[in-house]
């Protein structure tokens, strides 16, 4: 599903209930996030929909690199060339992005939670649990405030569901793209948010609660997150009722 202009210039695709972005800039194209590996087909449609090909894209930026946001990161690397750039803790993950830290048990909410059912069923159909590793990244660390890809992101430190989590300022564009530093829907109880993903996938609830005043720091109107639909109340108003929903 392709959800054009969701802040201006940056459009959704969403394939197996996760989101990922391509943002325009001058100087051509920045795909956030890569989805699952099926995504590579909404990929080229997404990118006829809009009037662009491969040739205009310049850069990945990855929030995080859980398996369902890496999903095609490798097949654009070898494929288009681009650089793939993520937080340097996030770095090892690349390489085994099925290999995450996480607070209590994936089986457990498998076995309980019926309304996480259709969501997983989708991504196993759409190979999200088998990315390719990410043979070669460009790495950032705390000390890197922007990146040089189109769109002109403003890095905002959100460690807590991965080591690494960052999200994405656009200013200009009066959003952040939040990965999964809170999401609107959790894929492991199919619970709609604003919330923070359950422990079955977030490293360190405490510290992804705690760093979420950075977002409400942005002062943006519109959180762009990996699962479910855009936030447009305020990323204030998404933060306080992240809190509030406290952590499954």
């Amino acid at each position: 599903m392709l959800e054009t202009d969701v802040a201006p210039g940056v459009h959704r695709i969403e394939d197996a209930y996760t989101n990922w972005y391509l943002v325009e800039g001058d100087a051509g194209l920045t795909v956030v996030d890569c989805g699952v590996p099926t995504s590579w087909g909404s990929f080229q449609d997404a990118l006829k929909a809009i009037g662009r090909t491969t040739d205009d894209v310049r850069a990945v930026v990855l929030t995080h690199a859980h398996f369902d946001h890496v999903g095609f990161a490798e097949r654009a690397r070898k494929e288009l060339g681009v650089p793939i750039h993520v937080h340097e803790n996030d770095a090892p993950l690349t390489r085994h992005p099925s290999r995450y830290d996480h607070e209590r048990p994936r089986s457990l909410y498998l076995a309980t939670q019926v309304k996480a059912m259709p969501i997983v069923a989708s991504l196993v159909r759409n190979r999200a649990f088998w990315p390719a590793a990410i043979k070669e990244v460009v790495r950032y660390d705390d000390a890197t405030h922007t990146l040089a890809v189109p769109g002109d992101p403003i890095l905002v430190r959100t460690p807590g569901h991965t080591l690494g989590h960052t999200s994405l300022h656009l200013r200009d564009r009066d959003a952040v793209i939040v990965g999964d530093a809170f999401v609107m829907l959790d894929p492991y109880t199919g619970k709609r948010g604003p919330r923070v993903v359950a422990r079955a996938a977030t490293a360190d609830s405490e510290r992804n609660l705690r760093t979420l005043d950075a977002l409400a720091a942005t002062g943006a109107s519109k959180g762009l997150t990996g699962h479910g639909p855009a936030w447009t109340g305020g990323l204030e108003a998404a933060v306080a009722r992240a809190r509030e929903n406290g952590v499954a």
